[in-house]
């Protein structure tokens, strides 16, 4: 659990940028189409107290553009992650409180700690077993990923009494750790949502994510998560002094 969580924030490198879209697609009704870019840098191997800095900005459309999300992730897991949010509407830095990291992030079908704020010491886990993934076909494309991909079947629970799940049955790829799939109960054990993610190999060893996609199984929305890949970047020197308050309140991308 803990390589996943290094393959899920980039760890493998000093900094990462990426980009792309959210597509929310409701049960009934048009879809809607968010464009986002992405910041990450990595401190813990030169920081005595910061693990990472994240910063998420929506491009569009515009009754959202310039909404930003900083996080700052404390090696002490003791530690809680400060965040704060940038509502350009309001002209005006939110901090968020931890409590909010169970809300839908942006409308979507992910919540902001799905998104940027999940530790792995944030859950316990046991392994159910192994077992061959039976493949995905994802709702964007219609294309099958990870058929008769070896894994690693885990529980996970949050450590948080009274959280918005009760438990993740996740399944990791065998060979890299990298999360595959994972069915997600409500607090009263339902399943409540399901979620999928295909890695790739990069050019340097880098396995980032190139597609997510989650579903409610109560209300059947979806919201698919495609990545640029044409505008992932790794190592490229981004400056600590980017991840600031400051930076959120940019009007301009």
């Amino acid at each position: 659990m803990k390589i996943s969580y290094y393959l899920k924030y980039s760890k493998f490198a000093r900094d990462y940028k990426s980009a792309g879209f959210a597509k929310l697609i409701p049960s009934r009704g048009p879809s809607r189409t968010k464009e986002w870019r992405r910041f990450r840098i990595i401190l813990d191997q030169t920081d005595k107290e910061i693990d990472y800095k994240d910063l998420l900005i929506i491009l569009g459309p515009q009754n959202t553009k310039g909404v930003s999300v900083l996080t700052w992730t404390y090696l002490d897991p003791r530690k809680d992650q400060e965040t704060w949010i940038w509502l350009p509407s309001l002209r005006k830095v939110r901090r968020m409180s931890q409590s909010e990291e169970a809300d839908p992030f942006l409308g979507s079908e992910f919540t902001t700690e799905d998104i940027s704020t999940r530790r792995w010491e944030s859950e316990t886990y046991t392994l159910i077993g192994e077992k061959k993934f039976k493949g995905y076909t994802a709702h964007s494309n219609n294309k099958p990923y990870q058929k008769d991909t070896d894994c690693y079947v885990i529980e996970a629970k949050p450590k948080r009494k009274d959280w918005y799940y009760s438990r993740r049955i996740i399944w990791l790829n065998k060979q890299s750790g990298a999360f595959v799939f994972a069915d997600i109960y409500d607090p009263g054990g339902r399943k409540w949502k399901t979620t999928f993610k295909n890695h790739v190999v990069w050019e340097n060893g880098c396995i980032p994510h190139n597609l997510w996609e989650g579903e409610n199984q109560f209300t059947h929305h979806r919201t698919t998560i495609g990545f640029k890949e044409n505008h992932i970047q790794f190592n490229s020197d981004l400056p600590e002094t980017f991840f600031s308050q400051k930076t959120l309140m940019r009007s301009k991308w």
